[in-house]
């Protein structure tokens, strides 16, 4: 896994989330999701930089 893998990630489901807003428990599980890909991608780049 690439930082640019996790940050697709996230990107796709926020992008999926812009699409629920008539199910806006969907669309806030899709933004946790993609803030978790987030982290991942943020510990990914501090394994790269170390």
């Amino acid at each position: 896994m690439t930082v640019d893998e996790a940050v697709d990630n996230a990107a796709r489901l926020l992008q999926q989330a812009e699409l629920e807003l008539t199910n806006l428990p969907l669309m806030d599980q899709l933004g946790d999701l993609a803030d978790r890909w987030i982290e991942i991608g943020r510990l990914l780049n501090e394994r790269e930089v170390v």
